[in-house]
């Protein structure tokens, strides 16, 4: 498939959104993801595939943060100050959202999108951002903050879901809080909490600030679309 046909196929698949009229970094980003799941498809790598490895990678994050935490009681949040697992959580975050881009990709130029895999994607999208606010969790967050964060998250997705069942459009609106804003966070959010753990804190509350924001933006997006 070539660049200019995967870019209508992705933009049919986005609310029309053109990535070749985005901006450089997010055409370069979609480029990425076309040039790499090139590369899969030809090597018979499929989508589910790639969901599922982007899915375990998440797994990892929480496990790699909880490692790097020797003498701390299980139930104590916080991480030693330098703690090289913060870092390496936050590759691995980075890893998992490359993957997420990548699992699009591939269905489209193999042309093995569909229904299932669409839920899928879905589904795994929001258990990956839950195994990353068990890690600031683990990382010191407090628990309660990390809660209303992924609960205000979730309801921002859950309200766009239902939305789109009753009419609106798949985006309706592009928030401060997409997923990709959700990545940087987390990945900056760890890596300050390599230099100094109660950074934490400062990200998670960056994350439900921007979620309660964005939740704002869509109950109005959604009121416009679905108002007669």
């Amino acid at each position: 498939m070539l660049w200019d046909d995967y870019a209508v196929a992705w933009s049919g698949l986005h609310g029309g959104f053109d990535p070749r009229r985005a901006t450089p970094v997010v055409r370069g980003w979609v480029r990425l993801a076309y040039a790499i799941g090139s590369w899969l498809g030809r090597h018979r790598v499929g989508p589910m595939a790639v969901t599922t490895f982007g899915l375990l990678v998440c797994a990892a994050v929480p496990a790699v943060v909880l490692l790097g935490r020797p003498g701390v009681p299980l139930g104590s949040p916080g991480v030693p100050l330098g703690s090289p697992a913060v870092p390496l959580a936050a590759a691995l975050v980075l890893l998992a959202a490359l993957a997420d881009g990548l699992d699009g990709a591939v269905a489209v130029i193999t042309g093995r999108t569909s229904r299932l895999g669409y839920v899928y994607d879905s589904v795994a999208d929001r258990l990956g951002e839950l195994a990353w606010l068990v890690a600031f969790w683990l990382a010191g967050a407090p628990g309660w903050l990390v809660v209303a964060a992924g609960a205000a998250s979730w309801l921002q997705e859950y309200a766009r879901a239902r939305a789109t069942a009753a009419g609106m459009s798949e985006i309706g609106v592009v928030t401060v809080a997409e997923r990709p804003t959700r990545v940087l966070v987390a990945v900056f959010g760890l890596l300050a909490a390599f230099v100094l753990p109660t950074l934490i804190t400062v990200a998670t509350v960056g994350w439900l600030t921007l979620a309660l924001i964005a939740g704002t933006q869509l109950a109005l997006a959604i009121r416009r679309a679905l108002t007669p």
